[in-house]
């Protein structure tokens, strides 16, 4: 259990929350590239660690975050016009360039001079691995470690998201939660892994011709091993099959709230749980192939099914009791709220409460990453208010040798886990086809 006041102190990220300095530290999540794909107004109104913003496309192709508001009256800038200078109010007609100088007071005297001195605060914005990324913070933004979802060619990643309406920081924590999928995620019967793309815990673990549904159903009791890395932690999942066997599953948590974790023997996701405010969060998520192109247009229409734009809000939500079916639950999946593990995940999340009141809570063993990271990001938190440089707050020449994380779901020797998943990683990515490319480009 924790006090109220520890609790505020790891979930509360606004500009004036120590939690909302250290998210200032790191790049964020805004948008999908795709969100801008063929817009003829690429003006979106965003929120963000609890802030309201304006994220645009000048015509010369550059992306700007500015906050919300017009600083002569307040006025929404999301209204305002695109020129090719930049953005004008559409209230009094001031007009700002992307790095938010103002460039015109066309309703002020001939001889103002008002605007020379005027700024908006304005924010950097980068592309990576079809996300667009703001950095909020006063500092020099860092570098982006070389993780596989950021160097992989753009035919190799998938970005996607959706929206959570709970806290950031529960959302976050299911995924650094192993135990849960033999539960939460059970499916009473196994499903043709070759139909299985693009799908969570549906295809074979490596190195076996076992599904991981009947993984998960069979094996519920893991143990499980963390430990503290140079990006966040790492999570080793056993179960033993038999005397000989081992299922191992390696999944990470990537500071300050993200995780590392398999899709299926080709495929990793990244994913982040970016507070929107203190009560909704969306999941940014990186799909990176180590085989073949990823098949963008499938993964796209598989997750339209569930989520609907332009808000990228799940169809299936508490509004409709996530599409629980008494029937299905007695027969088909352990919830009885469809296939999607999304939905499975928003329900647990969301029915915690908007921030979940860990005054209540009663930790038990499998619990011992949430516990982990909830100690690390106190400490994190401590060392940002100190004015020291949070874990994986990187330089360039540092962030160039952050590498993986590995993300392994097969089947070793018992005895052999431990140098299993490590040679079963860099199998897989040594024989990326971008890899190759790159190593021979260095050589």
């Amino acid at each position: 259990m924790m006090s109220r006041e520890q609790n505020d102190f790891i979930t509360r990220t606004g500009p004036g929350d120590p939690a909302g300095r250290l998210m200032r530290r790191y790049w964020q999540p805004v948008a999908l590239v795709e969100e801008f794909a063929g817009d003829a107004r690429p003006i979106k109104a965003v929120k963000l660690l609890g802030e309201h913003f304006v994220l645009f496309r000048t015509q010369a192709g550059r992306f700007s975050l500015m906050h919300r508001h017009c600083p002569h009256r307040g006025a929404d800038l999301a209204f305002g016009r695109l020129e090719p200078q930049g953005l004008r109010c559409a209230f009094h007609g001031w007009l700002f360039d992307a790095d938010g100088q103002c460039l015109e007071t066309p309703a002020e005297p001939v001889t103002s001079k008002l605007c020379r001195h005027l700024k908006h605060a304005a924010f950097p914005v980068v592309e990576r691995s079809g996300i667009l990324w703001a950095y909020l913070g006063s500092e020099t933004p860092p570098a982006f470690p070389d993780f596989d979802c950021f160097v992989a060619p753009d035919a190799y990643t998938f970005a996607f998201k959706g929206l959570i309406e709970c806290n950031w920081l529960q959302a976050l924590e299911v995924g650094i939660d192993p135990a849960h999928a033999s539960f939460l995620h059970r499916f009473f019967e196994d499903e043709d892994p070759d139909a299985a793309y693009g799908k969570q815990f549906r295809a074979t673990s490596a190195d076996s011709d076992l599904t991981m549904t009947e993984v998960l159903r069979t094996f519920d009791r893991p143990e499980i091993e963390v430990e503290a890395t140079d990006f966040g932690l790492r999570l080793v999942t056993l179960r033993h099959l038999d005397e000989n066997s081992t299922h191992v599953r390696v999944t990470n948590q990537v500071f300050p709230h993200g995780f590392a974790i398999p899709l299926s023997e080709d495929m990793t996701i990244t994913q982040w749980h970016v507070p929107v405010d203190d009560e909704n969060c969306y999941w940014y998520a990186v799909f990176t192939s180590f085989s073949n192109p990823v098949d963008k247009v499938l993964m796209r229409e598989q997750r339209l099914e569930l989520y609907e734009l332009p808000d990228y809000v799940s169809r299936r939500n508490k509004r409709n009791d996530y599409g629980f079916d008494p029937a299905e639950q007695a027969r088909a999946t352990y919830t009885g709220m469809g296939h999607d593990i999304n939905v499975h995940d928003q329900w647990a999340v969301e029915s915690m409460g908007a921030i979940q009141d860990r005054t209540n809570e009663h930790l038990g063993h499998t619990d011992k990453g949430i516990a982990l990271y909830r100690r690390r990001l106190r400490q994190e938190i401590i060392a940002a208010e100190e004015g020291k440089a949070p874990l994986l707050a990187l330089d360039a020449q540092a962030a160039a040798q952050m590498h993986g994380p590995a993300t392994v779901d097969g089947v070793s020797a018992r005895d052999d886990w431990q140098r299993y998943w490590p040679d079963a990683d860099a199998r897989r990515r040594d024989n990326a086809p971008w890899r190759t490319v790159a190593k021979a480009s260095d050589d």
